[in-house]
């Protein structure tokens, strides 16, 4: 959040998920309703420091200190409120006085604040506890819509993976050295993350399938999930089978990696500008492609996830609970959350952004990348396409090399080096021998003495300060 952020939301007033509250010298007692409710709800933005009429009046300067230890001690407090959550307040001048900023973010348990439950409208902070029909909606909406909040109260911490826990909670330390997770014990990171989670009818507490899916152990998932695979295919040669395999069956976050190194593995990494800044666009579209189909696929089902990797395009395919049918447009897609406790997490450890941006970034580097769009395709099966240039897939090594091609380049003749060399350079019409000399597998000296006398290709400049353009 930024101050100019902040001014808007001042700007623009009080609505169901902005709320100011004056606080200028002790911490107003009814923003705990405020934070369930958001929490019970959509998420909201707090701001201390602002009336009602919009007037920044600033929390004194000598108790910022107090009321934000007030309010992170209440908070952890789960006789006060329950879960506890842990939200970091932020300090900010505005015109000279200190505003407080909170975040809360929608909750996947149901909030009670000293044992009542609020919801949020409108018209303000609304207490529902005696209303049962919408204490009965408002559970419906935590627990029903999402499969892997299916809770399981006779596992315990123990049925997941330790390692990874901490491979997670360092992860996210490396982005924010002040992350809450650093000093919490595992149970308290599962519960911040909302991965340890009442179950409404039997009301007992278990660990949910995400934080199973997330931290389990192999076993543990294939127990409780026989159906949960990811199929990495590279098929390129061999059509009708394929080149290579992965069949990913691990933990969430070990399969993301898992996946980015079979994608890493068989797709170039291409000179790419972004600008004047060059970008590791394969990196970009993997990341983008791989966190999506882990986080949002409909686990409940058991169609396998696919990663296909052939000589023009990447295809990801996995199961969707589907809003809508068919190719979905940048300019009016609206994103959905699929998976939202497990999504937060794959935020917190970097792994993912904020739900929508991926779509944006993927359309960005594969442009780059390709110079085509990707798609996007919303069915019961949720399809991602990105096109390739053939020399995404393009291979060195091996034997069958043409006479006057030298032993580094392998299979290539010296038309496919040509074309190889007109596609990394086509767009900015210059590229540097130390580019085409990484894409190729050969030394710079190597490039030099066999590549230029490629017809429609010229040397500009001198030594390792020069560049290749097209000559035509």
């Amino acid at each position: 959040m930024t101050i100019d952020e902040i001014k808007k939301l001042i700007q623009v007033g009080e609505k169901i998920d902005v709320e100011f509250k004056e606080s200028k010298n002790a911490l107003t007692k009814d923003v705990f309703d405020t934070v369930c409710s958001f929490n019970n709800r959509n998420g909201g933005h707090i701001l201390l420091g602002v009336n009602d009429k919009r007037e920044i009046v600033g929390v004194s300067e000598d108790k910022v200190d107090k009321v934000i230890k007030e309010f992170t001690t209440a908070i952890n407090n789960p006789q006060k409120m329950y879960p506890p959550l842990y939200l970091l307040p932020e300090v900010f001048d505005i015109d000279e006085k200190k505003v407080i900023y909170i975040r809360v973010p929608e909750g996947y348990q149901v909030c009670r604040h000293n044992g009542r439950i609020w919801d949020r409208s409108y018209e303000g902070d609304i207490n529902i506890t005696d209303h049962s029909e919408l204490v009965y909606k408002l559970y419906a909406r935590k627990q029903g819509s999402y499969f892997v909040n299916k809770v399981y109260p006779n596992l315990d911490i123990d049925f997941l993976d330790a390692s990874v826990i901490d491979k997670a909670k360092k992860m996210a330390v490396s982005r924010n050295k002040n992350h809450v997770w650093e000093n919490m014990s595992n149970e308290e990171l599962l519960r911040s993350a909302n991965l340890i989670l009442t179950d409404p009818e039997t009301k007992r507490e278990g660990i949910t399938l995400a934080a199973i899916l997330l931290f389990g152990k192999d076993n543990s998932i294939m127990s409780v999930l026989p159906q949960h695979k990811t199929d990495a295919i590279f098929r390129v040669e061999n059509k009708d089978r394929y080149d290579d395999r992965d069949v990913v069956i691990t933990n969430l976050i070990d399969s993301y990696d898992r996946l980015i190194e079979f994608g890493q593995k068989h797709l170039n990494d291409l000179f790419v500008l972004d600008g004047i800044v060059n970008v590791n666009a394969r990196d970009r579209i993997l990341r983008e492609i791989v966190s999506n189909t882990l986080a949002h696929r409909d686990y409940s089902s058991g169609f396998p996830a696919k990663m296909i990797i052939d000589d023009q395009r990447i295809t990801v395919e996995n199961s969707n609970l589907a809003h809508g049918m068919g190719a979905l447009d940048l300019q009016k897609f609206e994103p959905f959350p699929k998976n939202p406790a497990i999504s937060k997490v794959f935020r917190e450890i970097g792994l993912a952004d904020e739900l929508g941006s991926g779509m944006r970034n993927t359309y960005k580097y594969t442009q780059l990348y390709s110079g085509e769009n990707p798609l996007f395709e919303e069915g019961d099966i949720f399809r991602t396409i990105i096109p390739l240039k053939k020399i995404a897939t393009q291979k060195v090594g091996g034997g069958n090399v043409p006479r006057n091609v030298p032993q580094d380049v392998s299979r290539m003749s010296l038309e496919e080096i040509e074309n190889i060399i007109k596609d990394m350079i086509k767009g900015d019409n210059r590229v540097s021998r130390k580019d085409i000399a990484m894409v190729l597998g050969v030394s710079e000296k190597t490039i030099t003495r066999y590549i230029k006398d490629i017809p429609n290709i010229k040397y500009v400049g001198k030594g390792k300060n020069g560049h290749w353009e097209l000559n035509e």
